[in-house]
C-alpha cells in the first residue's frame, strides 16, 4: 500500500459522512437523506467561488461545538485516513469557532488532542500498517474586530506546542481582508518560536503571497497562483517556499479552471517545493489518494515526480527530526 502525507487538511472540511450521520441522530437534528446530505456537505462543478465553498462548512461547524463531538470527529478522520494510506497528517481547524455552546478555545484544543490520543490506542491493537502519526495545526480567522481571539489562539498554541499541536496558520475569506492585517500575531509567533503556514494566492492573487512572505512565512497554503507572477515564481524557488497545494479544491473555488493544466508538475520541475493534498476531503468529495490518481491521469504525474512531492511533504513537515527519519524511510521502501 501507498504511503500518504497530507499537510493541508481542514477539520471541518473533512468531518466523515458517517460520523454526520451519527452526531445529527445523537443531536436529533432533522434526518436528512443522502442526497440532501450531500448538498449540504458536499460543492458540485456549480462551485463558483471561494464564498459559496465556504457555505459548506455550516453544518459541521453545528456538530463540533462540544468536547464528546470534537474527539469523535478527530478519532473518526484519522481512522478514515489510516485505511487511505496516510501516514503522517497535518489537521488544521480554528479553535475560536467551536466556543458557540460554552467552550472555550483552550477545552476545544484539548478535546482534538484526546480524539488523536484515542486514535493512538486503538491503533497499537493493529500493527499491519505504518503508523498513522498527526499534528494539529491552529488557525486564526480573517473576521473583522476579532483580535482577541486570534491573539488568545497564539498563545494556546504555545501552550500546547509539542503537545499535540505542531503551529499556526491564517484562514478564512482570502481577499477581504489583507493578510498583512495580521502581522502582529505572527510577529508574536515568531517570538515564541511558533512554527507557521498562511493561506494566499487561493482567492487572491500574487499580492497576498507576497504579503504572506513579508509576515515571514516559509509554508504557503495552496500558494498556487504565483504562476501569474514569473518574479515572485521564481523568488519562492530561490528560497524554497513550500507550497501546499490542493488540486480539487482549487478547481472547487475557480483559483483554477483546467485540471489537465493545473501546474504543480511544471512547478516541480522549475524547482518548486511543491506538495499535493486534499485541503476539504468533504466538501470537495475527495481524498489524498484520488488526488495522486487524478494527476497521474490528468497531468501524467509520474511515480518518480510523486516521490519528489512525498519528500517535500516530509521536508515541510512541522515534526520532529526523528519523525522526519521514519517518513523518509517509508517513503523510500
Amino acid at each position: 500500500m501507498r504511503k500518504f502525507i497530507d499537510l493541508h487538511l481542514h477539520l471541518d472540511g473533512s468531518v466523515p459522512v458517517a460520523t454526520v450521520k451519527k452526531l445529527m441522530q445523537e443531536h436529533n437534528l432533522p434526518k436528512l437523506s443522502d442526497q440532501e446530505l450531500a448538498h449540504e456537505l458536499s460543492v458540485d462543478n456549480s462551485c463558483a467561488s471561494l464564498e459559496q465553498f465556504l457555505q459548506k462548512f455550516a453544518l459541521p461547524n453545528q456538530l463540533m461545538q462540544s468536547k464528546h463531538d470534537l474527539e469523535t470527529i478527530v478519532f473518526d478522520l484519522l481512522c478514515e485516513l489510516k485505511k487511505q494510506g496516510l501516514v503522517y497528517a497535518e489537521i488544521r481547524f480554528a479553535p475560536q469557532l467551536h466556543t458557540k455552546k460554552g467552550l472555550n478555545q483552550r477545552q476545544v484544543i484539548a478535546a482534538t488532542i484526546s480524539g488523536i490520543k484515542k486514535f493512538y490506542q486503538k491503533q497499537k491493537e493493529d500493527q499491519n500498517q505504518p503508523e498513522l502519526h498527526a499534528g494539529l495545526i491552529l488557525c486564526l480567522m480573517r473576521f473583522a474586530n476579532n483580535e482577541a481571539e486570534n491573539m488568545e489562539t497564539v498563545k494556546l498554541a504555545k501552550d500546547f506546542l509539542g503537545k499535540g499541536v505542531v503551529g499556526l496558520d491564517l484562514a478564512g475569506a482570502e481577499g477581504l481582508i489583507p493578510n498583512i492585517n495580521y502581522q502582529q500575531f505572527f510577529k508574536q509567533a515568531q517570538q515564541l518560536n511558533i512554527p507557521y503556514t498562511i493561506h494566499a494566492g487561493e482567492a487572491a492573487g500574487p499580492d497576498s503571497i507576497r504579503q504572506a512572505l513579508e509576515m515571514g512565512a516559509k509554508r504557503i497554503g495552496h500558494g498556487i497562483r504565483c504562476t501569474e507572477d514569473p518574479a515572485l515564481t521564481q523568488y519562492l524557488i530561490d528560497h524554497q517556499i513550500i507550497l501546499e497545494c490542493c488540486a480539487t479544491s482549487n478547481m472547487n473555488t475557480k483559483a483554477f479552471d483546467q485540471i489537465d493544466s493545473y501546474p504543480i508538475k511544471k512547478l516541480l520541475h522549475m524547482g518548486m517545493k511543491v506538495t499535493l493534498n486534499s485541503d476539504d476531503m468533504t466538501v470537495s468529495n475527495t481524498n489524498l489518494p484520488h488526488e495522486y490518481q487524478l494527476l497521474e491521469e490528468k497531468t501524467a504525474l509520474t511515480p518518480e515526480e510523486e516521490t519528489t512531492l512525498y519528500l517535500n511533504a516530509v521536508d515541510a513537515a512541522f515534526t520532529t527530526p526523528d519523525e522526519k527519519i521514519r517518513l523518509r524511510a517509508l517513503i523510500q521502501k
